[in-house]
């Protein structure tokens, strides 16, 4: 998977990290610019007015940046850094994320529950295997897609991945091929960048349910 999360080999624009310095696809990298009142702003559509700089998708790299004043001097003006931006960036790609799966299971391009998940696997139509973060490691490794023609997206709480599928809880899902899984990809790699990863689950049988 590249740094973008991209299932294609599609060329993408690349821009600099302000933070890092590394060059890399605009799909890996988070867009911010000023606000009318010199604030920064997460622009993570790329579609606000303006000059815009890049911070990686990381957590670490967004919070550095606001600490050694790095967008002020990306920006060349004072500027005003929210103390949760990053957590607003994360907070945005996560409803993005659910967004796209919702609209994945509305086209028949998803599903949710092991079984279902099982058959998709098998018969080679998942091209990517969700699996909840806080799922049983022990129940979530009788699932797994091969290394070689599959993804997998990890970053999601079993609460969040049942929320693009209206249900409580979900701990599998599978996508088949599409442009919709696509962006998927691409906006999970990115949310994946500004996780804090749970603590595991150690096995109990109710983490395994999908409900």
């Amino acid at each position: 998977m590249t740094r973008g999360g991209r299932i294609n080999e599609t060329p993408d624009p690349e821009r600099k990290c302000i933070v890092s310095g590394e060059v890399q696809p605009k799909a890996g990298l988070i867009r911010f610019c000023v606000g009318p009142e010199g604030q920064v702003v997460a622009d993570v559509m790329n579609k606000l007015p303006g000059r815009g700089f890049y911070v990686s998708a990381d957590r670490a790299l967004i919070e550095k940046a606001a600490r050694k004043g790095l967008f002020a001097r990306a920006a060349k003006q004072a500027v005003t850094v929210p103390p949760d931006l990053a957590d607003q960036v994360e907070d945005f790609l996560l409803r993005r994320v659910v967004e796209f799966l919702s609209l994945a299971r509305k086209a028949n391009s998803a599903v949710m529950g092991y079984e279902k998940v099982k058959d998709w696997v098998q018969s080679g139509k998942a091209v990517v295997l969700l699996q909840s973060s806080d799922g049983s490691e022990r129940g979530k490794t009788k699932l797994r897609m091969p290394a070689e023609n599959g993804r997998y997206i990890g970053c999601l709480t079993a609460a969040e991945l049942g929320l693009a599928f209206g249900r409580e809880r979900a701990i599998h899902a599978a996508l088949a091929a599409g442009g919709l899984t696509t962006r998927v990809v691409e906006e999970a790699a990115r949310l994946e960048g500004l996780r804090v990863q749970p603590l595991k689950q150690d096995g109990d049988e109710i983490a395994l349910k999908d409900t």
